[in-house]
């Protein structure tokens, strides 16, 4: 099985970093995973032209948009960590996603989505200052996994868990209970 984990966190050590780790250990050995920083990618933003989706290529110079959708196309499940920006995940995931709409879903002769991802899994976890439960209730953790939710939805991935830590500001690590929750989330995908 071919796990794909994208770190869209700019702090490689941070509490994402932290839970998309546990997550790794906690997969079965016989999965073969793949770790990309997505702070680290060289990807153009969209212009929207929207000639992709129609000839199912972007029409920028190619860049680390399509070598990932690449691996997003080969992986069988998908782990994306975000931190929260503004109550949704961060610029480079957004600009990431925006790059590679053409290759996660499609559209039929009328308009309505075509999912190119039937059946993969997904997990979602996320991370921001304002604390428990504000950070749900004020759609700031919350507001990230609406919008992942909202682009793995329509590409065909079932998100089979979620896991949102708020008050990141006073708590710089995972606590024993968020441990435990990253490794079912790990079993849940596996």
């Amino acid at each position: 099985m071919k796990i794909l984990i994208l770190n869209a966190s700019p702090r490689k050590h941070g509490l994402i970093a932290q839970m998309l780790n546990e997550i790794e250990q906690s997969l079965p050995e016989s999965c073969e995973v793949d770790n990309i920083y997505v702070n680290g990618l060289s990807v153009q933003p969209c212009i929207g032209c929207m000639k992709c989706r129609t000839a199912l290529n972007c029409c920028l110079p190619e860049d680390d948009a399509q070598r990932i959708l690449q691996k997003i196309k080969e992986a069988d499940a998908l782990v994306i960590g975000s931190p929260c920006y503004w109550g949704n995940m961060n610029g480079y995931l957004k600009v990431l996603f925006d790059r590679m709409v053409y290759g996660m879903m499609g559209e039929n002769k009328i308009g309505i989505p075509i999912p190119l991802h039937k059946g993969k899994k997904a997990v979602i976890v996320t991370t921001c200052t304002t604390f428990f439960p504000f950070n749900i209730l004020f759609n700031q953790t919350r507001g990230v996994v609406k919008s992942l939710r909202e682009i793995l939805k329509w590409s065909g991935f079932k998100v089979v868990g979620t896991l949102e830590k708020g008050g990141t500001h006073k708590h710089h690590t995972l606590t024993e209970r968020e441990i435990k929750k990253c490794k079912k989330l790990a079993a849940k995908i596996s």
